[in-house]
């Protein structure tokens, strides 16, 4: 099994999940095909963008995304991601 780098909250959640602790609250087909539209439209990336950084920036960027398994395009999608929800909230 691959080794996770998870903060006490990922590792709390995890724990709790091996424990059989969590319940699905899916009551039945409607909701579950609610969820996955959701889902889907949260996940769409229809869009490409161009952007300059550093070659620092970039070399960081691929080392942190290795060291999570996944690839560093979808890192950095993941952190403007969670930039712009954070913004979006207030």
């Amino acid at each position: 099994m691959k080794t996770l780098n998870l903060n006490h909250e990922e590792k709390e959640l995890l724990e709790e999940i091996e424990r059989d602790e969590w319940r699905s609250v899916v009551k039945g087909p409607s909701d579950l095909a609610q969820f996955r539209d959701a889902a889907r439209r949260t996940l769409k990336k229809d869009k490409r963008v161009n952007i300059r950084i550093s070659e620092r920036d970039l070399n960081s960027i691929q080392r942190i995304a290795t060291e999570e398994g996944i690839p560093y395009q979808t890192l950095i999608s993941s952190v403007l991601h969670k930039f712009v929800s954070k913004k979006t909230e207030r």
